[in-house]
Formats: C-alpha cells, sequence, structure tokens
C-alpha cells in the first residue's frame, strides 16, 4: 500500500518537474513504515495522568457528557 502510493506520488513529482522532491517522499515513506509497525500497546504499567487541573475528564463508560 505505501509502496503504490510512494510510486504514484514520485511518477507525479517527475511529471512535474519537481524530481528533487522523491528524496522528501521516500523519506515520508520510510517514517509511515516504521509508525504503522510500532507497537502501540502500553506496556509501561503506568496508570494515565490525570488531566489538567480546570479541564473535564470524560466519563469512565466513555458516553457523552
Amino acid at each position: 500500500m505505501i509502496e503504490d502510493w510512494l510510486a504514484g506520488a514520485c511518477a507525479d513529482a517527475e511529471r512535474r518537474g519537481l524530481a528533487d522532491l522523491k528524496p522528501l517522499l521516500e523519506s515520508l515513506a520510510d517514517a509511515t513504515r516504521a509508525l504503522r509497525a510500532a507497537g502501540w500497546e502500553d506496556t509501561s504499567g503506568t496508570p494515565a495522568a490525570p488531566p489538567p487541573a480546570g479541564t473535564v475528564a470524560p466519563p469512565a463508560d466513555g458516553a457523552p457528557q
């Protein structure tokens, strides 16, 4: 999926005479791959910090207020 996007974006950059964008597009694709591969589960074992003073925390059941 990312490879398809990258190929299309690079081809579009070439058509527009913006070949200098290719390294930036490749870096963006690499960063996107890394983010998608990262484990996002919280394994710290530390509870989340309370909200800042003066803000309202959402209800525990997730229902709108």
